[in-house]
C-alpha cells in the first residue's frame, strides 16, 4: 500500500518540527556561547550573535578547572566503559544463547531495572559505598555508572549475540574447536561491533551523569565536568550566563561526537534484536 503524496508532505513536515524542536536548545547553548554580555542583557535577544566573541570560553577557563573536571570525567566514563562491556559480553552471550526460566527471568529484571528513578537508589548505593569506604572516590563513581550502565548494556549486546548465526559455532564445533575456542576466534570478532558500540553508550552515559557524581564526590578536585558546570550559577541562583553558555558547549561536543559515530551501531543492535529472537 503506498503512501499518498500529501500524506507523505506531512509526514515529513512532522519530522522537520521535531528535529527543530529537538535542535532548538543545542543552537540557542551554541549562539549564548559566543554573546557578548550586552548582547545577552538585551531585551530583544538575536540567533546570531551581532558581534561574537571568545571572551566567554576564556572566563569560563580562568574562573572554573574545565580541563581537570574533563580528566576526571574522562577517567570515569573510559572506566565505567570498559569493565561495563567486559561484564556485560559473557552475560549478554548466556541470555542470548540459553533460553530457560532462569533467563527470562533475567531478562525481565532488566528491563524493570531501568524503570527505577535516580532518588530510590542514591541511598542504598550511599550506605553501600560507605561501608566499603569508596565514598568520594573515582572508584565508588565507576561503580556506580557500571551497575547503571549494565542493564541496558546486557539488552543492547545482547541483540547483537542473537544475529550471529548458531550455526557458525556449531560448524567450529564440528571442527573439533572447543567452546572457548570458538566463542573467541568465531563469536568475538562478529560481535565486535556491538562492542564497540555498546562501550561507547556507556561512556556517553557516564560522561554526562550528574546526579551521582554530585551526592558521592565532595572534594572539589575530583568533582567531574557536570559537577563543575553548576559553579557558574551563584548562590542566589543568578548564573554567570555567558561562561556557563561556552563551558557547557564544550561539554556537549564529546557525547555529539561520540554518538554520530554509534547511531548507526545502535539501530543495527536493535532490530538484530527484534528480527531474530
Amino acid at each position: 500500500m503506498r503512501t499518498s503524496t500529501g500524506a507523505r508532505v506531512g509526514q515529513y513536515a512532522a519530522l522537520l518540527a521535531y528535529l527543530v524542536f529537538l535542535a532548538f536548545p543545542f543552537l540557542w547553548l551554541v549562539s549564548t556561547a559566543f554573546k557578548p554580555p550586552r548582547e545577552l542583557a538585551s531585551l530583544h535577544p538575536t540567533w546570531i550573535p551581532k558581534d561574537p566573541t571568545l571572551d566567554n570560553f576564556r572566563q569560563a577557563f580562568d574562573e572554573q578547572p574545565l580541563l581537570h573536571a574533563a580528566l576526571n570525567s574522562l577517567l570515569a566514563a573510559l572506566a565505567a566503559a570498559v569493565v561495563a562491556v567486559v561484564i556485560a559480553t559473557p552475560m549478554a552471550y548466556v541470555m542470548a544463547r540459553h533460553r530457560g526460566r532462569l533467563t527470562r527471568a533475567a531478562t525481565g529484571w532488566v528491563v524493570v531495572s531501568q524503570a527505577f528513578p535516580f532518588v530510590l537508589l542514591i541511598i542504598p548505593l550511599f550506605l553501600v559505598l560507605k561501608n566499603l569506604r569508596l565514598i568520594n572516590s573515582v572508584p565508588g563513581l565507576v561503580m556506580v555508572y557500571v551497575v547503571w550502565s549494565l542493564p541496558f548494556a546486557l539488552w543492547m549486546l545482547a541483540g547483537y549475540v542473537r544475529a550471529v548465526p548458531a550455526e557458525l559455532e556449531e560448524a567450529a564445533a564440528v571442527d573439533g574447536a572447543g567452546r572457548l575456542r570458538t566463542l573467541v576466534s568465531v563469536t568475538a570478532p562478529l560481535l565486535a561491533p556491538g562492542i564497540v558500540a555498546t562501550a561507547l553508550f556507556a561512556f556517553i552515559t557516564a560522561w554526562n551523569e550528574f546526579f551521582f557524581a554530585l551526592v558521592l564526590l565532595k572534594t572539589p578536585g575530583k568533582q567531574t565536568l557536570p559537577v563543575v558546570l553548576t559553579h557558574f550559577i551563584g548562590a542566589e541562583g543568578v548564573a554567570d550566563l555567558g561562561p556557563l553558555a561556552a563551558a557547557a558547549f564544550l561539554a556537549t561536543l564529546p557525547s555529539l561526537v561520540v554518538f554520530a559515530l554509534i547511531q548507526r551501531r545502535i539501530t543495527g543492535g536493535m532490530l538484530a534484536g527484534a528480527v531474530k529472537s
